[in-house]
């Protein structure tokens, strides 16, 4: 598994480890897995479950994709329910207060890894990606895993055909335009922009990149009484209009909700993508021109931007009702996938950003960024400014839901049967009414 700059650390390093870890039963226990990973990204998971099983006799560790994120975690509640849930299940990052409410149902990693003996530090991890994760006493509910988050991918190639400097990705909103059209015009490509995870992109990662709220109580983190502002704030309103508009005028096309849209950009079709720096591994394998990576775009006249972006991706939360031997073969395989060679390789392969300090600093000594430029970008989106109550994430009750009814008033404006204005209000009612029946369902 291990690239060329780690391939003998990571052996090393793992053997360590575990001599140094509690003595495992000595029987082979069993640990189930659910995840939602396909393509190139559930291959590089495979391999890490793979090298953990061969490196030592005590434990083995199956991995089973279970659907995409949604169809995971409603698959691993309603095994739950039904007394055959597994023993870790990776959950989106908008799936984090539903997993929070889950009272008896969550084992909290912190504590797993001190009750199985473990010097365990929620300190080692990244603070962009761990404060996601962590109550307001500072416990660490689930185990970092495959954290990411949005960037601009550019065709290089289409930008010296329509006479821009390939070495320029476009740095505010009005640039995306501009490039667009020209590009267009060009006949460079049929189309400038195109985005996946649109809610995530442009509602929830615009808002914390111009340090303006999606929703009051610090976007959900202070309480359930937390209602949406984002269809109000300096810039969501602003950039779904203008974006609308570049559809009426054919310089954006919309390619799905999730990541439906990669086609576009890696057949050529369109020249700006945005979305998360976990395709970079697919993008590599896929692209048959030069791409490059850039930061966020923003509005340079909204004083704070950029800010910071915010993660997306998924934890891996532990389940209970398994017995005690069972838990410890968990903590086992957290301890082996948060190592600094491991996760140094994970970021390495997917683009996924690396979740602890150790894991940077190692990809950074390896020469990794020098051989593959733009691969630190997504580090240093997250880590630009210290996060403030608008940027450092969101902890939305039913988000997933809200996420669906945010995604039907968006394509209404890029169909033109909405205005802006109109479907950010409509999005924002319906998703306060979300909002409530969790905190009704949820309330002490």
């Amino acid at each position: 598994m291990p690239t060329k700059h780690l391939a003998a650390a990571t052996a090393a390093a793992f053997l360590m480890s575990t001599s140094l870890a509690p003595t495992a039963a000595n029987a082979q226990t069993q640990v189930q897995w659910w995840h939602a990973l396909t393509g190139q990204l559930g291959e590089a998971l495979q391999e890490i479950v793979d090298d953990f099983n061969a490196m030592q006799d005590d434990y083995r560790v199956e991995a089973i994709y279970k659907g995409n994120y949604t169809e995971t975690m409603n698959a691993a509640i309603a095994a739950f329910r039904a007394g055959e849930q597994p023993h870790i299940v990776q959950v989106f990052e908008v799936g984090t207060a539903t997993m929070m409410a889950a009272r008896g149902a969550i084992y909290p990693v912190q504590d797993l890894m001190i009750d199985a003996g473990y010097d365990f530090s929620v300190d080692d991890f990244v603070a962009a990606v761990a404060s996601y994760y962590t109550t307001t006493d500072g416990e660490l509910l689930s185990m970092p895993f495959n954290s990411s988050t949005p960037v601009l991918w550019y065709n290089k190639d289409h930008f010296e055909a329509a006479g821009l400097d390939p070495e320029t990705p476009p740095r505010t909103w009005d640039e995306v335009g501009e490039f667009s059209r020209q590009i267009v015009d060009s006949g460079a490509a049929a189309c400038g922009l195109s985005f996946g995870w649109q809610s995530w992109v442009l509602v929830e990662n615009m808002s914390a990149w111009h340090d303006e709220p999606i929703g009051t109580a610090e976007n959900g983190f202070a309480g359930l009484e937390t209602e949406f502002v984002f269809h109000e704030n300096a810039v969501v309103p602003r950039l779904i209009e203008q974006i609308g508009n570049w559809s009426q005028e054919g310089l954006f096309r919309y390619g799905g909700r999730r990541g439906d849209s990669l086609p576009l950009f890696t057949t050529g079709e369109c020249s700006i993508w945005l979305n998360s720096s976990a395709y970079y591994g697919g993008i590599k394998e896929q692209a048959d021109f030069a791409f490059g990576v850039g930061m966020l775009p923003y509005y340079d006249d909204i004083e704070a931007a950029p800010q910071n972006s915010i993660i997306g991706g998924a934890t891996l939360w532990v389940l209970q009702g398994k017995p005690a031997e069972e838990y410890a073969a968990v903590a086992a395989f957290f301890d082996y996938l948060a190592s600094a060679e491991v996760q140094a390789h994970w970021h390495q392969s997917t683009g996924y950003v690396p979740i602890t300090t150790a894991a940077y600093e190692l990809t950074l000594e390896s020469g990794f960024y020098d051989e593959e430029p733009g691969t630190n970008i997504s580090v240093e989106q997250l880590n630009l400014n210290e996060p403030t109550s608008n940027s450092k994430g969101l902890r939305f009750g039913n988000f997933v839901q809200i996420r669906d009814v945010i995604n039907d008033e968006l394509e209404a404006v890029w169909n033109g049967t909405k205005t802006a204005k109109q479907a950010l209000e409509d999005a924002a009612a319906a998703g306060n009414t979300l909002l409530r029946r969790f905190e009704d369902a949820n309330a002490s």
